[in-house]
């Protein structure tokens, strides 16, 4: 049996408001998705570290209306290394995690930090402060049953401090807490990996043995750089970029990856497959489903 226990996709507003959300939980619901990761920054829920009750009052009664498990994503602009921001970005997470539990949701997303080019005297502290900043999290989380899946990300402009996939691993041991987990993002590994000409399946195996949440759509790996595309669907016709495609339009090989790896019991397999592509959606939630089984029979055989 694998230790990957469902997949679906990210669902967000659309607007900031929750008709959207609804209207694409309807649509979700109607493809037989078992897991949707909301992205709850989509909406006002935290203002200043706290709680809006009554918007996660209605968040509460849209969710329950659908039988999905949940999972959060956190912010999009979580940075723990930042000197300036992590109080307020402790607090905002913090209080994710409280909607989290109205919610049900057992899991919620945190991005890796990172420093400027120009924060030169912030790096020497960087990574501790990440790590005190997510046990503290962490510790909170504990008391709602949430569990921290810390998420690696890629350079996005030089000179970035930036932990490698690895690292981010070395994180979660060096934290060493029951509700922090880390999260493999396959295609941000494999685009960092191309920007620091690491191996790409090294790094991916250095996160597996600790990762207990998953973040697929592909890619060709390639970093962005200087290019901006005039349409989005530009930068899919050159393959560049971090371009959150359905399984198969990259040249990720999922297949010989899920026979390989295994993760952490419980573990969620997140598609985050863009909006322009919810044609597409069906056949990668039936691909997602052939990983899993292929993932199952790879943990069944390492069992015997």
């Amino acid at each position: 049996m694998s230790n990957i226990i469902s997949t679906g996709f990210n669902s967000g507003s659309a607007d900031g408001e929750l008709d959207s959300l609804e209207a694409d939980l309807r649509r979700l619901a109607g493809l037989g998705v078992e897991t949707v990761e909301l992205g709850l920054t989509t909406i006002d829920l935290i203002a200043g570290g706290r709680v809006v009750k009554d918007r996660a009052e209605r968040l509460a009664a849209l969710t329950a209306q659908f039988p999905f498990r949940y999972t959060v994503h956190g912010l999009v602009s979580s940075n723990f290394m930042d000197p300036a921001t992590a109080r307020y970005q402790i607090d905002a997470a913090k209080a994710l995690v409280e909607v989290c539990d109205r919610i049900g949701a057992r899991v919620i997303v945190q991005h890796g930090g990172h420093l400027r080019a120009d924060q030169l005297f912030e790096r020497a502290t960087a990574d501790q402060r990440e790590r005190e900043a997510l046990f503290e999290l962490a510790e909170h989380a504990k008391r709602y049953d949430v569990r921290i899946a810390f998420e690696n990300i890629f350079t996005t402009e030089p000179g970035q401090y930036r932990q490698t996939p690895a690292e981010v691993a070395e994180t979660v041991k060096a934290v060493g807490h029951p509700n922090l987990v880390a999260l493999i993002d396959f295609s941000h590994a494999y685009i960092e990996a191309t920007y620091r000409g690491l191996n790409f399946r090294e790094q991916i195996r250095a996160m597996a043995p600790v990762a207990g949440h998953l973040h697929v759509h592909d890619s060709f790996g390639r970093p962005q750089a200087f290019y901006k595309p005039y349409h989005l669907q530009e930068a899919t016709a050159l393959g560049i970029g971090d371009l959150h495609m359905p399984l198969g339009w990259g040249d990720i090989d999922w297949e010989d990856i899920f026979s390989e790896l295994e993760f952490l019991s419980g573990t969620v397999l997140m598609m985050e497959i863009g909006a322009r592509y919810r044609n597409e959606q069906s056949a990668s939630l039936e691909r997602a489903k052939g990983l899993i089984a292929l993932n199952s029979s790879r943990t069944a055989a390492a069992a015997e």
